[in-house]
């Protein structure tokens, strides 16, 4: 690193949170998308199209949440991907339920029953709870973004 990107970079880490960079950055790109999708529409779109969304939200977030303090690339790689497997998904579902409504457990419940192909390296019940959450999460990205955000708050990444 330069000390030039390391003059842009002072202060940035005591300055923003994980929550609040991963708040900012989101609600800064997500008004430039061209996104005019209607409650309707929305509940059209099949739990793996939701789930597809899904994937790539919980993914940014979770690259966002390692992205401070400043690490080697090959170290943000490892960290995120143990964050986005299955496995790891699924434990978050679980820790998540407690505080879901109906109705997002409705929608989990619809992710878990589109997830009906056969995973190679890990258990089908796994891989349906993870597509739930990412069900979920892409539900939320549309239609209740600070709900998300409270929801991913809630999970438990380590540093």
């Amino acid at each position: 690193m330069t000390s030039q990107e390391k003059e842009l970079l002072d202060g940035q880490d005591e300055t923003l949170t994980p929550d609040s960079s991963w708040h900012q950055a989101l609600l800064a790109t997500t008004g430039t998308l061209p996104l005019d999708i209607s409650q309707s529409q929305i509940q059209q779109m099949s739990p793996l199209a939701l789930a597809y969304i899904g994937d790539a939200i919980y993914e940014l977030y979770v690259r966002m949440f390692y992205l401070l303090p400043i690490q080697q690339t090959k170290t943000y790689h490892c960290l995120v991907v143990a964050q986005v497997r299955a496995e790891t998904q699924a434990l978050h579902l679980r820790s998540l339920t407690p505080h879901l409504s109906p109705a997002e457990l409705e929608i989990v419940r619809r992710g878990r029953n589109a997830a009906s192909g056969r995973p190679k390296r890990v258990d089908p019940k796994i891989y349906q709870q993870a597509t739930s959450l990412e069900t979920l999460i892409g539900y939320l990205y549309l239609t209740d973004f600070p709900r998300l955000t409270e929801l991913l708050q809630k999970l438990h990444l380590e540093k």
